[in-house]
């Protein structure tokens, strides 16, 4: 009987000094947001922050704006279960889809409580508990809320069983002891229009883990993870400079911008020989500082129109394959241009029947000022061409905030009036002659085609392949 009292003592003992992990009776839900959606704005809070705390909900969070890979996710989502692309989307089953924010809002108490312990709703259209989800099996990159924990995917993997713990337990230092991680700073969680704070925060395999409560030392282990979640964009998708710059080179390469350029030198050398090297750098600077005060304009609002669709209609993932779409054609279209090329080709070249209108218009300006107006007046002429490229950086872009979004421009026009600023000193300083770079642009068109059509044509297949 002693033997027996003491074997029970001893199993009180261990759960008692045991992390806490208990069969959750939480709600599980999908949930599809995005970050500059003000419709979001109102239910992120709800869903993200409190309802975790208060209504034993959890919650898989997919931000879809800045994360073009969580937009294909959505896609998955909606072969599954129907519900659409419109954002704030909440999926706790087949017959438990909600959309918008107010219905969110008013709703989900109601829903989380009618489900108590339901399965967390997969893409295949099938469902796991909460005690037995492999959250390394997740797909995109994930925000996992329960009570006031978080897991933060910041390059996946791990053992899905430890990771399943920390977001169950009630204890997390006990659940981390003997575990390798390194502490950090917590991360401000970003919401859209809002953000969330935690005490502690901790990487541990792929992921990293920030709580409220009793905090823990660093493990003393250098561990290896992705740190891709420095920043307060908590691992979300970084716009690339690689990828804008390329963008930029195919649209600074175009053969549209550089033929009305050199009508523009042509017109102004002709008109006052005699002085001609002063005019060259008056007028070729003046004519490219419109060029790049008009194209930033133009920047601003593509970005901008973009954003007002994606707010209106939510339709970020649909959106983003047209942009591939758009970067394979005008690759396609280039393409055409080198093999089988023809003047004034769509959308590669300025139609033929504007020619002659913007040859005179370029020919007749006597002035730097002149050349000023011109520049800015041209550039409508030049939208059909060149604005192909500059409509996908613009979609790229329109995942920040706008005022985020100037540096951006302001890299990509750089590079957009780079050969004009080159044509500009090289015929100034007497390299070269107006001529003998109209030559050149007309001996190499058909290469200009090519180099532009191979880029477009790699963006592309990078937008379907998840790499931009």
């Amino acid at each position: 009987m002693e033997f027996r009292h003491r074997i029970a003592v001893f199993f009180v003992f261990i759960l008692l000094f045991l992390p806490t992990v208990h069969a959750s009776s939480d709600a599980c839900a999908v949930y599809f947001t995005g970050i500059g959606c003000s419709h979001c704005a109102r239910a992120d809070p709800v869903v993200l922050d409190t309802a975790p705390k208060t209504i034993n909900l959890a919650v898989i969070e997919y931000e879809v704006y800045r994360s073009s890979g969580n937009s294909r996710i959505m896609k998955d989502y909606d072969d599954a279960y129907g519900g659409g692309f419109g954002i704030p989307l909440i999926i706790f089953g087949d017959d438990d889809i909600i959309v918008g924010d107010s219905p969110i809002i008013s709703g989900i108490p109601g829903v989380a409580a009618r489900l108590s312990g339901n399965g967390c709703p997969l893409t295949d259209g099938s469902s796991v508990s909460l005690d037995e989800i492999d959250i390394t099996a997740l797909p995109g990159e994930p925000n996992i809320w329960k009570d006031e924990k978080i897991l933060i995917h910041s390059g996946g993997g791990g053992d899905a069983e430890f990771l399943r713990t920390l977001l169950l337990t009630d204890d997390a230092v006990s659940a981390l002891e003997g575990m390798e991680y390194e502490t950090i700073d917590p991360l401000e969680v970003p919401l859209s229009g809002d953000k969330v704070l935690f005490d502690n925060a901790v990487k541990v395999q792929g992921w990293i883990f920030q709580w409220n409560g009793e905090g823990v030392e660093d493990s003393g282990d250098d561990i290896s993870i992705d740190d891709t979640s420095a920043d307060t964009s908590v691992g979300r998708n970084e716009i690339s400079l690689a990828t804008l710059g390329l963008i930029a080179l195919a649209d600074t390469v175009n053969p549209c911008a550089l033929a009305v350029f050199i009508l523009m030198l042509i017109g102004i050398t002709t008109y006052d020989p005699g002085n001609r090297r002063a005019k060259v750098i008056h007028a070729g600077l003046a004519f490219v500082a419109a060029v790049f005060v008009m194209y930033f304009i133009y920047g601003l609002i593509i970005i901008r129109s973009f954003q007002l669709v994606e707010s209106i209609t939510n339709i970020r993932p649909i959106l983003y394959n047209i942009l591939g779409y758009v970067a394979i054609l005008l690759g396609l279209l280039h393409l055409k241009g080198y093999f089988w090329y023809k003047p004034g080709g769509l959308l590669t070249e300025m139609p033929m029947r504007w020619r002659p209108r913007v040859k005179k218009m370029m020919t007749s300006i006597t002035s730097p000022k002149g050349a000023f107006f011109m520049g800015a007046f041209v550039t409508l002429f030049l939208i059909p061409c060149t604005m192909g490229p500059y409509f996908i950086a613009g979609g790229i872009l329109s995942t920040l905030e706008l005022v985020e979004t100037i540096p951006w421009l302001l890299i990509y026009n750089l590079i957009f009036i780079l050969p004009l600023l080159g044509i500009t000193f090289v015929i100034h300083f007497g390299f070269k002659k107006v001529d003998d770079v109209s030559g050149w642009k007309e001996k190499n068109i058909k290469n200009l085609h090519l180099v532009i059509g191979i880029i477009m044509l790699g963006i592309g297949l990078g937008i379907f392949m998840g790499l931009v």
